[in-house]
């Protein structure tokens, strides 16, 4: 009987240690809350927006051709979702890139959402964000619904899969995003050493 139970004791704690792993890999992320200030000066912390129904964190830059080739697509991204209770927030992590560049860089391009400054990459640190543009959509708890891409294609007439479209209708629909990470592609976010 001993035998028995030396043998069956390690082997449940196996399966509790198992199923625990299982559980806490199902649950979503969750983001941490962070202030940054904008390019005109004025700070934003992430829970400044949990009354949204999804909030977007684009990481994008003003230098990298895959981000700037996005422009069009993440000014009509936010006109067409911020009437739907969808936040849309840029962030831009470039250690080269100052904030009267992205000032000027979002005038010229009409991107009409909040634009961030993250100094030092800090929260691009916290998202472990590698790329622009790399998409985080979350939910008033702060948690990562989506991750990934805008879309499949650099070039926009190329396009086969909306990916962040898709995910917003999902959300705003009340259903589970059907497709929660997709592979994001671009420049590698510029970090400080």
């Amino acid at each position: 009987m001993k035998n028995k139970i030396n043998y069956i004791l390690p082997l449940l704690i196996l399966i509790v240690v198992t199923l625990s792993k299982i559980t806490f890999a199902n649950e979503p992320k969750k983001a941490e809350d962070f202030k940054l200030k904008d390019y005109n000066g004025k700070e934003y912390q992430l829970s400044d927006f949990k009354n949204s129904k999804a909030t977007v964190i684009m990481f994008i830059a003003t230098q990298c051709p895959v981000s700037n080739a996005y422009n069009t697509r993440m000014a009509q991204l936010n006109a067409d979702y911020k009437d739907k209770e969808v936040t849309f927030l840029g962030i831009n992590s470039n250690v080269q890139e100052s904030v009267d560049e992205i000032k000027d860089h979002a005038e010229s391009n009409k991107l009409d959402f909040i634009i961030l400054k993250d100094h030092n990459n800090i929260i691009a640190d916290k998202f472990d964000a590698s790329f622009t543009p790399e998409i985080y959509v979350l939910n008033g708890s702060s948690e990562v619904l989506y991750h990934g891409r805008i879309d499949d294609n650099r070039r926009e007439s190329d396009v086969k899969t909306k990916d962040l479209r898709a995910a917003l209708d999902d959300i705003l629909s009340g259903k589970k995003v059907s497709v929660p990470e997709t592979k994001a592609f671009g420049c590698t976010i510029k970090r400080v050493n």
